[in-house]
């Protein structure tokens, strides 16, 4: 018994199984979107069967009068049958439209479930914020940006965990974080970034130390042979100062956070190089003294920072505007 469709099988040329249909699809064909009214839709014949009027269900759902009507037309034509029978004394639905009718409210009673739930997924997304961020910008940036954002977000939680653009960047890649903020050369791999602010690096010295004196600019490679007190490497401070120096700064300290090389330095244990944010005050009363440089790049941008392809959400996207302000 052959199995062959080659030239008379079923399914084959106009003779197949969807000319019993008139050239219409088949129940199922193509994609449910097509097939099915819209919300809108259903919502308006819900409308006009509680009230009885085209009118008055336009009215509700805040539309024109004919928008309504050619909205149930349009439905009407997609499921090939009368929903509405239309008089002077109101719209009264036909036999079929009350079948549809109790269809649509199943329908938009999941929406509505559906709705409620997706909204419930907000709220807690919404309810927490953790934020990353190198020390900096931790220290001298964050705490305004985060007041602001308590203005507009009193109920979102906040937690800030400090560390050098290393650890944000892992913090972010082990979704320990939903937003981060970085002082380095480069982007960490597997992050997007937008850059926020301008910073620059100045050496600082305590006011006994002969650079303090001295008249002529430090040239690079006497900055590269002297042993200063530094951040540690992975610190986006460190990046800069080593690619501006060809990766030969020497430390004389290395220390985790810029308010201990501060301290350090104001101390008089050494010239240290450190952000122009965190030094303002410490210059303004002369406890430390700014070093011009020749030949030597020290400026860098600030980013803010997220998993590729992961555009920050909610609070963080809020936060990530307040940036920009």
């Amino acid at each position: 018994m052959s199995r062959d469709t080659g030239s008379g099988g079923a399914g084959v040329g106009t003779g197949g199984a969807d000319s019993g249909h008139g050239g219409r699809a088949r129940p199922g064909a193509g994609s449910l979107a097509h097939r099915v009214p819209d919300l809108g839709a259903m919502e308006l014949l819900l409308a006009v069967a509680r009230l009885g009027s085209l009118g008055g269900a336009a009215r509700e759902l805040g539309i024109t009068q004919p928008a309504a009507s050619s909205r149930i037309r349009s439905m009407e034509r997609q499921l090939g049958v009368a929903l509405v029978d239309r008089s002077p004394r109101g719209s009264r639905l036909t036999d079929a439209g009350a079948l549809v009718t109790d269809w649509a409210r199943r329908i938009v009673e999941a929406a509505e479930a559906f709705d409620a739930g997706a909204q419930a997924l907000r709220d807690r997304r919404d309810s927490r914020l953790r934020v990353a961020a190198s020390m900096t910008i931790a220290e001298y940036l964050l705490p305004g940006w985060l007041v602001a954002l308590r203005a507009q977000l009193p109920d979102t939680a906040v937690s800030l965990l400090a560390g050098n653009s290393a650890a944000v960047a892992e913090r972010l890649l082990a979704d320990e974080a939903d937003l981060g903020f970085v002082e380095g050369v480069s982007v960490p791999t597997g992050l997007d970034s937008a850059v926020i602010a301008h910073d620059r690096l100045i050496v600082v010295t305590a006011p006994g130390h002969p650079w303090a004196r001295r008249r002529r600019p430090l040239a690079a490679a006497e900055l590269a042979e002297t042993p200063l007190i530094l951040r540690e490497k992975g610190s986006g401070t460190r990046q800069v100062l080593d690619a501006a120096l060809g990766g030969l700064a020497r430390p004389l300290i290395e220390l985790s956070s810029t308010t201990a090389v501060k301290a350090a330095a104001v101390g008089g244990a050494g010239p240290s190089v450190l952000s122009e944010l965190a030094v303002g005050e410490e210059l303004t009363t002369r406890r430390l003294v700014s070093v011009p440089v020749a030949d030597v790049v020290l400026a860098r941008d600030l980013r803010a920072v997220w998993p590729t392809g992961h555009r920050p959400t909610g609070p963080a996207r809020r936060l990530l505007s307040l940036t920009r302000g």
